[in-house]
């Protein structure tokens, strides 16, 4: 899968993914940081990449419609060693579902499994 971690995620959150065979970029690696969200979302388009992030503006649907993105996972969690664990945990039933969605906002999840 391909992913695009958006500035206000650890960068660690990407090193983590390309160690476990995914394909990530954040956003501070294409100097892409403080632009405009709607910028942001057609460069996802454009790569055919996931966006990850804690910006809630994505989780709206009509101005980020799924229908014409390669997903959009919008996170609420805080920053811990429970977060990076709960990251991983996160991602596995991700992968997992994802072939049956392509939009997802996860609220709240983080403070289930960790």
């Amino acid at each position: 899968m391909k992913f695009k971690i958006d500035e206000n995620l650890p960068v660690e959150f990407a090193d983590e993914l390309r160690a476990i065979g995914h394909d990530a970029i954040t956003v501070l690696e294409q100097r892409m940081g403080g632009g405009a969200d709607e910028d942001l979302f057609s460069v996802c388009i454009d790569e055919d990449r996931i966006l990850m992030t804690m910006d809630i503006d994505f989780a709206d649907i009509r101005v980020y419609p799924p229908s014409i993105s390669p997903g959009i996972i919008v996170l609420r969690i805080q920053y811990s060693l429970r977060t990076k664990i709960g990251f991983f945990a996160v991602l596995d039933g991700l992968s997992r579902y994802w072939k049956k969605s392509r939009w997802l906002a996860c609220s709240g999840l983080w403070k289930k499994i960790g």
